[in-house]
């Protein structure tokens, strides 16, 4: 009996081991949690969201290039100025805009445009790369992937220098809550595109780059959590109990088999 029952022992604990080891790592990490529901998340946020532009036009001045909002609440900003930075390209022939300025959650838009210069460009060149277009806290979570940016890269550098474009966005709420119960608020959004040539009422053509928006009135919300510590103790003692158990059925089946053997053997020496 003694030789079947340690190596059933030792395999019995390697095994109990092996399931341990991998329940501690179960508990210590976090899993995320997502949800959907209808809601606006971040009330005190005044009803505005915040937003983060960076867009390269290699191919016109700085002096040119402007911010225009406008929203169904009535807005009508034509150049807004504060919290942007022109840089230039190119030898000052293109510029760089980086702006941060907040929208109102109602739909409008907000274009990059000649429309704030004092003199318009006889032929203004749109083509540009969109380095970031966010909006809200910015959210960099392992398991958390989303369209946070989904415009990053977006290159439109070989398209007709005169043609206006229209990126059509539609924002959706999204919430993530850590261990400590703390709430961030960012915003994930879904882009379609399309370029055209607009011609104004004088028949001149006056190219912009519009970002048209909307939102969606599901919220995705993104909860951490960890594993609780009562279950954690449930599962170790049903490891051990369970193991256990399946050792000592299986000892007794060896050690029957074992004696059965033997007795075999002696009736056929007889």
């Amino acid at each position: 009996p003694l030789l079947t029952s340690v190596p059933v022992s030792v395999c019995c604990c390697l095994f109990i081991l092996f399931l341990f080891l991998s329940e501690l790592t179960g508990f210590i990490a976090t899993e995320i949690v997502n949800e959907l529901y209808v809601d606006d998340p971040d009330k005190d946020s005044g009803g505005k969201i915040e937003v983060n532009l960076n867009i390269s036009l290699p191919n016109l001045h700085c002096e040119l290039v402007g911010l225009d909002i406008q929203d169904e609440m009535g807005r009508h900003e034509v150049g807004h100025i504060d919290n942007s930075m022109k840089i230039p390209l190119n030898n000052g022939d293109g510029c760089r805009f980086e702006g941060h300025f907040s929208i109102n959650k109602v739909p409008g838009n907000f274009h990059v445009s000649t429309h704030s210069a004092t003199a318009q460009p006889q032929n203004p060149d749109m083509t540009h790369v969109i380095h970031k277009l966010s909006f809200g806290d910015k959210l960099q979570v392992q398991n958390v992937h989303g369209a946070f940016n989904a415009l990053e890269g977006a290159d439109k550098l070989s398209s007709n220098p005169l043609a206006s474009h229209d990126y059509i966005l539609k924002i959706v709420p999204t919430v993530y809550e850590d261990m400590s119960g703390k709430q961030r608020y960012s915003y994930q959004y879904t882009v379609a595109n399309k370029e055209y040539v607009a011609y104004s009422h004088t028949g001149r053509i006056i190219p912009a780059i519009w970002f048209r928006y909307d939102l969606s009135p599901i919220t995705v919300k993104y909860t951490e959590r960890r594993q609780p510590l009562y279950r954690f103790i449930t599962s170790i003692c049903a490891i051990i109990g369970g193991t256990f158990t399946v050792a000592g059925i299986l000892d007794s089946c060896i050690f029957t088999a074992s004696e059965a053997w033997k007795k075999i053997q002696l009736g056929k020496m007889q």
